[in-house]
């Protein structure tokens, strides 16, 4: 049998220049963080792509909003597919001031096709204290489209799921026990912690101020004492702290989606000397699916038949050799030798079992 043979020759891979990026971009202060808010609305003007009557929690909610206007109504009275019960979120940081604005994500409960066109009808948005922070209203746009006609539906993306920009109006603040006005310290906390990227940022906030301001505390957090210039003016200086420039360090690592066939390799990844030999084999199955009819006044009966039909295919082997020092060379070969995706996370795997392939490998 003849197999698809790859060989590659890798030395060391190096790695593309760095770039700087700003402190604001890795991390935030101790203390600066958001909430999350839900509740649970209803979204009204559908063309027909709302819940069906099945689903009764949608029916009640829509008859229970509806009493409350005013009509004397019972969920035997309501037919409606214009309507659907959505689960509503979003995000409340405790910078955000009752009457500024947020935006939220609205998402079906029930069994409706698309909230595409509809209006999302104002809805309370709870914290974990289970007090009404916010209040949301508006119309729902989404990132697709679903098309039916004669049986036939053709839709793009997901549209069970939209987004109400600037729809929810913060009515209650969220409390933080942290004024930064009153700190001589204060606790910058990374978001990927790493103890390179944790120095570096500490020697980076030094050489900003001139002064040894800032240590490593560990691999999340650098502590960070406030001047005495900027004692009581903190938001002056978190900005000028904010805006220094880190060249972060990451680890070598491959993440692989096995469900989309994605693979997103980082530059630190490094390849050593190993052959790889992958078949090319494709096996496919078919079944045609007959009638048999008897004759006229014939005893015998009406019956399905299947014949069933098995072709294997093989590719044709190729052996190619491969030189490069860089991620970048990698690439190149694999789309040359038109590597398909799901083949290409079976070869990393394999690589990274072997050893040659000196990166952690996450299998999404």
């Amino acid at each position: 049998m003849q197999r698809f043979l790859i060989l590659i020759l890798a030395v060391l891979m190096g790695a593309p220049p760095a770039h700087a990026v700003r402190v604001k971009d890795l991390g935030s202060f101790w203390g600066d963080r958001s909430n999350e808010l839900t509740g649970t609305g209803l979204v009204v003007g559908l063309n027909r792509t709302g819940d069906s009557r099945q689903n009764e929690a949608s029916i009640q909610a829509l008859v229970k909003r509806l009493q409350g206007m005013g009509y004397a109504l019972n969920a035997d009275q309501v037919l409606s597919r214009n309507v659907a019960l959505v689960a509503v979120t979003a995000e409340l940081s405790t910078h955000h001031r009752s009457g500024t604005r947020l935006d939220v994500t609205v998402s079906s409960v029930g069994d409706a096709t698309s909230l595409e066109g509809g209006t999302l009808l104002s809805t309370p948005m709870k914290a974990l204290d289970n007090k009404v922070h916010a209040v949301a209203q508006g119309n729902v746009t989404v990132g697709g489209y679903q098309l039916s006609a004669n049986g036939e539906r053709s839709g793009k993306n997901i549209t069970t799921t939209g987004r109400v920009e600037g729809g929810a109006i913060v009515e209650l603040e969220t409390a933080t026990s942290v004024d930064y006005n009153e700190k001589s310290q204060v606790d910058f906390v990374l978001s990927q912690p790493d103890f390179t990227t944790a120095d570096r940022l500490a020697e980076a906030i030094n050489v900003e101020f001139e002064d040894e301001v800032a240590y490593a505390r560990d691999a999340g957090t650098v502590l960070v004492n406030v001047p005495e210039v900027f004692r009581g003016r903190f938001a002056r200086f978190a900005a000028r702290v904010e805006a220094v420039e880190v060249i972060p360090d990451s680890v070598a690592r491959v993440v692989i989606n096995e469900r989309t066939g994605t693979v997103v390799m980082g530059n630190k990844v490094t390849i050593g000397q190993c052959a790889v030999s992958h078949g090319g084999l494709q096996i496919e199955v078919q079944s045609d699916v007959d009638v048999s009819q008897p004759g006229a006044f014939s005893p015998g009966q009406t019956a399905i038949v299947q014949d069933p039909e098995l072709s294997v295919v093989e590719e044709s082997g190729s052996v190619h050799l491969v030189e490069g020092t860089t991620l970048n060379d990698l690439a190149a070969a694999m789309n040359a030798l038109q590597v398909k995706p799901r083949d290409l996370i079976t070869i990393l795997q394999m690589m990274q079992a072997q050893g040659c392939m000196h990166a952690e490998v996450v299998v999404q």
